[in-house]
């Protein structure tokens, strides 16, 4: 039978890319692999800690060629990472790399599942780990994810028995996956979720091993020879013009903002899978192996493969409307099965391959991109059916939190005759539309979920949809629709938006750090947004009792929606150092409004909109500078340009093409930003010039770089490495007291290291010549002392100094002694005191 093989990388790299929000529209190749999923009922289950810790290549075998129901857990959705694509950091991060998840799905055929743990940062040890996430409560949601999800087989992607050999949510993740293995079918554990769900027992768990977990290949070898099971999962796919690799590097490289964007691959690849609980597979080949995969594997379920079995057989590729008919018959079929989880697993999917061989296209796009909880949405539908299967249009309803209207049609639709359809709906105190785990406070390790049945999902559910009810040939099915915002652009053509309820009120304040060195009051602007038109109100702010605002109230009147209104006020601070929460209080038609909304928008994810508490953290700080004058090159990217200004710097972004002789020689200091080296290949082209500008008298600072191949070129002999110190509340040790970094213009002292953020630092260098003076030494509980967070070396007549202090961390969370050094570090140049003590011990 001869295939068209329409599924190329190009369509994927369309899909998954310039298109996020597009609905997708499958062709025939697309329909058939639908149809061979429909017939495999097996369920596979990834566990791992973190976005991009998944295997794509395991995940994507096993829905591709195994055509198994496969899913990821990740613990966490890696807030504690780093962004390599913009500035978002913690739960924004989180956000995006949480979409990324979900756009890789999209690429390898899985599903997407969370737990509520929060990625606190690096930890090196399960016992840290657990220090920060509620074991508990993570092990409940694992087991509901076992219980909800019901796999087969569960397969570990890192090992339980090794603790403190690799990142500590990774061996975590492990070992609640082992513990929960059995858990899940305890009906006295977790006895709250069987209200919801079933008990179930996974059949088998593996640990997705390879010789990565070893010192080298022979010794993984004779660790586990005759001990595994074995797939090479390098198999090509004609329907997809691709193979299992191509697929896989495709769906990992959806992870941009961890850099994970690779080559393609093509090839034998071999996985390995070591069994550790349940039965045995038979076949070390076949993962499935002695579980019934068929539909005689539920109740009725028999007779429903005779009929889906016999469409897989004789799939006409030219017209898969041809086979509507039975499709339908299997349809009303599957509604009567007793089994409720495969009956819904199964419905969904056959509907889906229904809805896409008969042609139809249905979609409801709203006349703006949000409203507000109690607004008017004006909406148009979209109803279209392309093949000659007899289709009547028979209502549709308006699903939402507290709508459920239904409009009658009753009309016959023709063969690729559009049918447009106008209404606009009245909104009933709907809830806003925000991330669900987003939205109580959270702590540091775990997220605060309320809700048992959202726990897991990797998104809050769309705030409003249509359920179009049609009659194909005398069988009633539903189709069901988010709302969305289609619109265009001329320079990018048609785009979708997800559609939003948000507050009719937001405000903004653009520093969400506000720095006081001094006793003077300072202007605080405030941004005011309208949700809808004509808002009028007040806006207030809340300061701490020993600081003060003037005016008291200001107000304002915005008669569009979307515009902004910017009002002032004047915040004036105590003499003395202190430090609290500035709040913005808006009021309008007697309802408070207190968040602020933050849009995220890249290419490769769809829009995301997040309310958070608007707010600022406002620090009196004692603290001096010298120089005035910063230049600043980006690397990653991070908010320590905006800080700096802050405390009274004057600072210029320098794109790498701008750096030359002249350029330079007009800053007090130069600082290079995160990461710098590893994302910028043209700084080894302007080095020369950085290090001659050090040599004549400058001061350059060059911050983090991940210590993977690259070269910082440092003016002297210095070796990046992978040592860091995690806990945020070790012990500093200060080694060169008499060296002028610790004290001009500011005194450094041991208390200025308290309150830092999630971690103390990272990727230290751990060899440097003797031209380096180390400044602090610092270590984690049980280890060696880590000298190199901070080195100084006299360049000819300047300071080069390294640093892998997490700065970026720390300056946007106002914390006050990473000031005072960072504005230390930046006047090093500009004092006369001599080194006096090197270090000491």
């Amino acid at each position: 039978m001869k295939k068209y093989i329409f599924f190329t990388l190009f369509l994927l790299l369309i899909l998954t890319k310039t298109s996020a929000q597009k609905p997708q529209k499958l062709n025939s190749n697309q329909i058939f692999e639908k149809i061979q999923k429909l017939n495999f009922l097996g369920t596979a289950l990834y566990i791992a800690a973190h976005p991009d810790d998944e295997n794509t290549r395991l995940i994507s075998y096993l829905a591709n060629h195994v055509k198994a129901r496969t899913a990821y857990l990740s613990l966490t959705r890696g807030d504690g990472g780093q962004n390599l694509i913009g500035p978002e950091i913690r739960e924004l991060l989180g956000l995006i790399r949480t979409q990324e998840l979900v756009a890789a799905r999209k690429v390898d055929g899985g599903e997407q599942l969370f737990t509520r743990a929060n990625d606190f940062g690096y930890s090196k040890h399960p016992t840290e780990t657990l220090e920060f996430w509620d074991k508990e409560k993570v092990l409940a949601d694992i087991v509901w994810a076992i219980r909800t999800f019901k796999p087969d087989i569960i397969i570990n992607r890192f090992n339980h028995r090794t603790p403190g050999t690799t990142h500590g949510h990774h061996t975590t993740s492990a070992m609640l996956s082992v513990e929960a293995f059995e858990l899940s079918a305890d009906n006295t554990k977790y006895a709250s979720q069987l209200e919801h769900t079933q008990s179930w027992q996974p059949k088998r768990l593996f640990f997705n091993t390879s010789s990565w977990f070893y010192r080298t290949k022979a010794a993984f070898e004779k660790a586990t020879k005759g001990k595994l099971s074995t797939l090479d999962v390098g198999v090509y796919y004609p329907l997809k013009g691709l193979s299992n690799n191509e697929v896989a590097a495709i769906a990992s490289s959806q992870h941009l903002c961890q850099g994970f964007g690779r080559l393609t691959t093509r090839g034998t690849q071999k996985e390995y899978l070591e069994f550790l609980k349940g039965s045995k597979p038979k076949d070390q080949h076949d993962l499935f192996s002695g579980i019934n995969t068929t539909w005689n594997r539920i109740k009725g379920g028999g007779e429903i493969g005779a009929i889906l079995y016999e469409v897989e057989k004789n799939f006409d590729f030219s017209n898969p409307s041809k086979h509507l008919p039975v499709l339908l018959k299997a349809y009303d079929k599957i509604q009567l099965l007793e089994d409720a989880h495969w009956r819904t697993i199964k419905l969904k999917q056959i509907k889906e391959i229904i809805y896409a061989a008969a042609g139809l296209y249905l979609e409801v796009s709203a006349s703006s991109s949000s409203t507000t909880p109690n607004g008017k949405v004006e909406l148009t539908m979209e109803v279209l059916k392309r093949s000659d299967i007899t289709t009547f249009f028979d209502s549709y309803t308006i699903v939402g939190n507290g709508i459920s209207v239904g409009i009658a049609q009753e009309k016959q639709l023709e063969n690729n005759v559009r049918l447009n359809i106008r209404d606009t709906i009245q909104l009933k105190n709907k809830s806003y539309s925000d991330p669900y785990w987003l939205q109580n406070k959270w702590s540091l390790g775990m997220y605060d979920v309320k809700n048992q049945l959202q726990i897991g999902k990797p998104a809050s559910s769309r705030p409003l949809q249509v359920e179009f009810h049609l009659n194909m040939w005398e069988h009633k099915i539903s189709f069901t629709k988010d709302v969305v915002y289609r619109y265009a652009k001329r320079d990018k053509g048609e785009l979708y938006n997800p559609f939003e309820v948000l507050p009719e009120v937001t405000t903004k304040l653009n520093n969400k750090i506000l720095i006081f060195s001094d006793d003077t009051k300072q202007k605080v602007s405030v941004e005011v947004r309208a949700g809808t038109k004509n808002v009028r109100g007040t806006v207030a702010l809340d300061v701490p009792k020993d600081w003060s605002v003037q005016p008291k109230l200001q107000s304002f009147v915005i008669a569009q929606k979307g515009d902004v209104q910017m009002v002032d006020f004047y915040v004036s601070p105590p003499k003395k150092q202190s430090e609290g929460k500035l709040k913005v209080l808006a009021k309008a038609n007697g309802q408070l409004y207190t968040k602020e909304l933050i849009e995220i928008n890249y290419n490769h994810i769809p829009k995301q909109s997040v309310l958070l508490d608007s707010e600022a953290k406002i620090v009196r700080l004692n603290i001096q500078k010298a120089g005035n004058f910063i230049g600043y090159i980006q690397g990653s990217g991070d908010a320590i340009p905006e800080s700096l200004r802050q405390i009274g710097y004057k600072v210029k972004e320098i794109h790498p093409k701008e750096i030359n002789e002249n350029n330079l020689a007009q800053f007090d200091a130069i600082v290079v930003g995160i990461r710098a080296y590893n994302t910028l290949p043209e700084l080894k082209f302007k080095q020369k010039y950085l290090l001659d500008y050090t040599k004549n008298g400058g001061t350059l600072i060059v911050q983090y770089n991940t210590s993977r191949r690259v070269d910082v070129q440092a003016p002297f002999n210095l070796k990046l490495s992978r040592d860091r110190v995690t806990d945020e509340n070790a012990k500093v040790t200060l080694l060169a007291k008499n060296h002028s970094i610790l004290n001009f213009p500011n005194v450094i002292s041991e208390s200025d290291f308290n309150g830092w953020v999630q971690e103390r630092g990272l990727y230290f260098p751990n060899t440097w010549s003797k031209e380096y003076t180390p400044i602090l030494s610092m270590h984690d509980k049980g280890e060696t002392a880590k000298k190199g967070s901070l080195l100084v070396a006299k360049y000819g007549k300047g300071n080069y100094i390294y640093t892998g202090l997490s700065f970026f961390r720390e300056l946007p969370a106002g914390v006050s002694g990473a000031y005072k050094l960072f504005a230390n570090m930046l006047s090093v140049v500009k004092n006369k005191l001599e080194i006096k003590n090197e270090i000491k011990e």
